[in-house]
C-alpha cells in the first residue's frame, strides 16, 4: 500500500497564526497554573522541592513530562523517519537508561538526600570541595540539556512560520529561553511540575491520537507502514537516503568500523546516563515517603514507556506518509518529521495542537533543568560552602532566581550555536556528560564503603573535563557539514559521542583517587547512608535538619 503525500513541499506549514494562537493559549493557561502555585512558596523546601506535596501518581507523571523531551517527540520520530530502525535505538536506549536510574539509585537518593544530589555526595564525604564539584557538573549537564531543547525550539517555529533565517531562529530562541526564565522565577518547583504534568498529559494523549490515526491509515496494519515507509525511502531522490535499508540495522551506524564503535559508545551513554541526570533525580525529592517514591516509579514507567512505542508508530509513519525527502527539506530537518505528520494527518487545527504540545515539552523541560541548575548552585555552593550552612531561606530562593536568569542567558546562547542539529543527538551529548561526571560517584558513594573525597574529585572532574574535551574536539562540532561550526576543522577525536572512553575512564578514576588519596572516610557515617538508603529509616531527619 503506497501513500504518497498530495502536498507539495511548502515552505510553510499550516496556518502560522493559528499555530501560534494554539501555543498562547497554552502559555496562558500554564502561566495561571504557575501564578496559582507560587502563592504557597513560602519556604525554600517549597521553591526547591515543591514542598515534598505531590502524590506518586501526581510526581510519576511530571518525571515522565521532565523525561519526555523535545529530543523524545521531535528527534527520535526524526530519526527514525530518516534512519528507521537506527532512530529507534534512541528510544530504546532512554526507555533502558530509566530502568537503570530506577533499579540502581532512584530510591535511594530519595533516602538520602534533602533537596540536590550534591546531599547525598557529600553525606559522608567533606562537604565543600565535594559539593563544588556536584554543582559544577548538575549545571554541565544541564546546560547540555538546555541546548538541546532551546535548538528544538529554534527548528519547531522555524517550520510553523517559515522562518528560515538563522537570526529570526534566534529570536525565537531567544523568546523561549525568557519565558522558561519566568516560569522557575515565578513559581518554583511547585509551578514547574504543574506544567510538567499539564505537558506530560496533552503530549502522551497527542502521540497516542497520531499513532491510532497512522494505524487507521493503513488498516491497522504495522507491515504495511514499515513497507511504505520502505518504498518512500527507496524512492528518494537523494542517493544516500535511497539506499538505506530502514528496517533493518546500520543505516545511520553502519558501514565502517568507527561507525559501529560510535553505535557502542552512544548507547552506553544513553544507558547509563539517566542515572546521573540532576534533574530527573531530583524529582524524588518532591513526594513525601519513599512509598510515594515507588509509586512515582510505576506511573513513570507505564508513561514513557507507552511514549516510547508510540514513537516508533509516529517515525515511521512519517516516512511513509510525508516521507525523507520533503522531512529533510523542511525549514525544522529531521526535527520537523512529528509536526508535518501532524499536519498531513488532521490539518492545521492537529498541526496547532501538536506544535503547541511540542512547546509544552521544551519550555516544561528547559524551566525543571533551569530550577536544579539554580537550587545545586543556591543550595550547594552558595549556602554550602560560601556561606557554610549559614543562610536564610529567602537569600537562598534569592540566589537560586538570580542563577536562573544567568543559565538562562547562556542556554539561549548555547541553543543559538545548535540551531539545526537532531536534538535525540544533543540530549545524548547531555548523557555522556552525566553518565562521567556523576554516575560513579553516585555509585560508589551509594555502594563501596572504601571510597573517599578524592575518589570523589578525581571522578567527577576527571569525567566532566574529558567529556567535553573529547566533544569539542568531535565531529560532532566541526570538520563537516552537520558540525555545530563547519567552516572549522579540529576533530581529531573519531566518534561524536565519547560514551565509550570517558564513562570508564570516569570509573577508573574514581578508584584511582580513593587509593590515592588519605582515608578520610567515617565507619559509622557510612554505615548510617546504608542503613537510611536502603530502608527510608532517618530520611525524615535530613529533610527536616
Amino acid at each position: 500500500m503506497n501513500h504518497v503525500s498530495t502536498y507539495a513541499a511548502a515552505t510553510t506549514v499550516g496556518e502560522p497564526a493559528a499555530n501560534i494562537g494554539i501555543f498562547a493559549v497554552f502559555v496562558a493557561i500554564t502561566m495561571v497554573v504557575v501564578i496559582r502555585a507560587s502563592r504557597s512558596n513560602a519556604t525554600a523546601a517549597d521553591f526547591f522541592t515543591g514542598g515534598r506535596g505531590f502524590s506518586g501518581p501526581q510526581n510519576g507523571i511530571a518525571i515522565a513530562g521532565d523525561y519526555l523531551s523535545a529530543a523524545s517527540f521531535l528527534g527520535i520520530a526524526g530519526a527514525i523517519a530518516v534512519y528507521g530502525y537506527d532512530g529507534f535505538l534512541y528510544s530504546i536506549g532512554f526507555l533502558v537508561a530509566w530502568l537503570v536510574a530506577l533499579l540502581l539509585v532512584a530510591e535511594m537518593l530519595r533516602n538520602t538526600g534533602k533537596f540536590t544530589m550534591a546531599d547525598v555526595l557529600s553525606f559522608r564525604l567533606k562537604q565543600g570541595p565535594v559539593r563544588t564539584a556536584a554543582a559544577l557538573t548538575t549545571l554541565a549537564v544541564s546546560l547540555f540539556y538546555l541546548l538541546a531543547q532551546m535548538a528544538g525550539a529554534g527548528g519547531l517555529v522555524a517550520l510553523l512560520l517559515d522562518i528560515s533565517s538563522k537570526s529570526g531562529q534566534a529570536v525565537v530562541i531567544a523568546v523561549v529561553g525568557v519565558l522558561m526564565i519566568v516560569y522557575v522565577l515565578v513559581g518554583g518547583m511547585k509551578g514547574t511540575t504543574w506544567v510538567q504534568i499539564i505537558k506530560a498529559v496533552l503530549l502522551i494523549t497527542g502521540a497516542a491520537l497520531m499513532t491510532v490515526m497512522v494505524f487507521a491509515k493503513f488498516g491497522f496494519n504495522l507491515s504495511d507502514i514499515l513497507g511504505s515507509a520502505q518504498e518512500h525511502v527507496t524512492g528518494s531522490a537523494n542517493k544516500a537516503v535511497a539506499a538505506r535499508d530502514v528496517l533493518a540495522p546500520g543505516a545511520q551506524y553502519g558501514g565502517s568500523a568507527t561507525s559501529k564503535l560510535n553505535f557502542l559508545s552512544l548507547g552506553l551513554a544513553l544507558v547509563l546516563g539517566t542515572a546521573g541526570l540532576p534533574h530527573v533525580l531530583m524529582r524524588f525529592y518532591t513526594v513525601p515517603t519513599a512509598k510515594e517514591a515507588r509509586r512515582s516509579v510505576v506511573w513513570a514507567i507505564g508513561l514513557i514507556g507507552a511514549f516510547y512505542l508510540f514513537t516508533l508508530v509516529l517515525g515511521y509513519g512519517a516516512a511513509a506518509i510525508v516521507g525523507p525527502d520533503r522531512i529533510l527539506a523542511a525549514a525544522g530537518g529531521q526535527n520537523s518529521a512529528a509536526p508535518l505528520l501532524a499536519f498531513e494527518l488532521g490539518g492545521v487545527i492537529l498541526l496547532g495542537i501538536i506544535s503547541a504540545v511540542a512547546f509544552a515539552t521544551i519550555l516544561a523541560v528547559v524551566a525543571g533543568l533551569t530550577i536544579t541548575a539554580a537550587t545545586s548552585f543556591a543550595h550547594d555552593i552558595y549556602a554550602g560552602v560560601i556561606k557554610r550552612g549559614k543562610v536564610d531561606d529567602n537569600k537562598q530562593v534569592r540566589v537560586s532566581r538570580i542563577t536562573a536568569v544567568v543559565i538562562g542567558v547562556l542556554a539561549i546562547g548555547l541553543g543559538i550555536l545548535a540551531n539545526g542539529q537532531n536534538i535525540a543527538f544533543l540530549v545524548a551529548l547531555a548523557f555522556a556528560v552525566a553518565a562521567a561526571a556523576n554516575l560513579p560517584t553516585i555509585l560508589y558513594s551509594l555502594f563501596w564503603k572504601r571510597f573517599n573525597t578524592t575518589g570523589a574529585l578525581f571522578s567527577m572532574y576527571g569525567g566532566l573535563i574529558s567529556t567535553i574535551v573529547l566533544i569539542v574536539f568531535s565531529p560532532a562540532v566541526s570538520g563537516n557539514k552537520a558540525a555545530m561550526l563547519p567552516s572549522l576543522d579540529f576533530d581529531w577525536f573519531p566518534l561524536s559521542n565519547p560514551g565509550i572512553v570517558s564513562i570508564p575512564l570516569a570509573f577508573a578514576l574514581g578508584i584511582i583517587g580513593t587509593f590515592l588519596g588519605p582515608k578520610d572516610e567515617n565507619p559509622a557515617v557510612a554505615a548510617e547512608m546504608e542503613v537510611r538508603s536502603l530502608t527510608g529509616v532517618g530520611a525524615e531527619k535530613a529533610v527536616a535538619h
